[in-house]
């Protein structure tokens, strides 16, 4: 079986996937998925998070070996564990055959106001300050986050036990935030191959961002139509087929086409 490993992004942990870790599986069979939580988030919420993302591709480097992992593996990563992954690629190529990339935004590709759309500071700053409330917290991170699940209570729910089970600190979410902003993509694209997956209606990050490092490394692009930051919360079976489709042999040079 191939092991694909998991990365969440910025505060987010392993349950996060909710559905879409059995989505995933049930499209790609052969899909041994292994979820990784970042330093600061889940069950390490009380490490505290690198302010630098090669620290923390080091981190799962060290992690995956340490629980028995053989490499090369397999990532599909969101947003700062997007960054994660490139980073980890490019310092451990031996470690990674392939990445698929959702919503992430990279330096020197795409300036700061596309990286974080500016209209998202203010609700940002209001999340930090209602850190201390489980319900409002989550609530807000799925608004910000999420066009087809936005107002589900189930979500919200769920997304409170786990802020009550686990929470992220102010401190590791502010150090999760400077990593992302101050992380630079190495010079040239790492070994890996990568696929690239963006949503249209992203709240969080322009969609452009994507577009650009997928021009810059020459990597198939696919981008959904309606779908927010949270791809996989959105549509799930849309990521994984996107992901089976890239992976078949018979798809040949189609695969660089954009899909939406």
């Amino acid at each position: 079986m191939a092991t694909w490993i998991f990365l969440r992004g910025l505060t987010r942990e392993q349950r996060h996937w909710g559905h879409f870790i059995d989505t995933f599986r049930r499209t790609l069979p052969s899909a041994d998925v292994v979820t990784l939580d970042l330093p600061g988030n889940g069950d390490l919420n009380r490490q505290i998070s690198p302010t630098d993302v090669r620290q923390l591709a080091r981190f799962a480097h060290e992690r995956s070996a340490g629980i028995g992992l053989s490499p090369p593996y397999n990532l599909l990563a969101m947003s700062l564990g997007a960054m994660v992954a490139v980073s980890w690629a490019d310092a451990y190529p031996q470690d990674i055959a392939r990445c698929v990339l959702i919503n992430t935004s990279m330096r020197p590709f795409s300036p700061f106001h596309h990286r974080l759309r500016p209209h998202t500071y203010w609700p940002l700053l209001r999340l930090a300050l209602t850190v201390r409330d489980p319900r409002r917290h989550a609530s807000a991170i799925l608004q910000l986050t999420s066009r087809h699940h936005a107002n589900d209570p189930a979500i919200v729910d769920e997304w409170s036990r786990i802020h009550d089970d686990h929470p992220v600190s102010t401190r590791n979410a502010m150090r999760q935030l400077i990593a992302a902003a101050r992380f630079h993509a190495p010079p040239r694209k790492p070994a890996a191959e990568m696929l690239l997956l963006a949503a249209a209606g992203d709240m969080l990050v322009n969609p452009a961002c994507s577009a650009a490092l997928a021009a810059a490394w020459d990597c198939p692009l696919r981008q959904h139509p309606t779908a927010g930051h949270d791809l996989p919360l959105d549509d799930g079976e849309w990521v994984a087929t996107q992901v089976a489709d890239w992976l078949a042999p018979a798809n040949g040079t189609a695969r660089k086409r954009i899909k939406t």
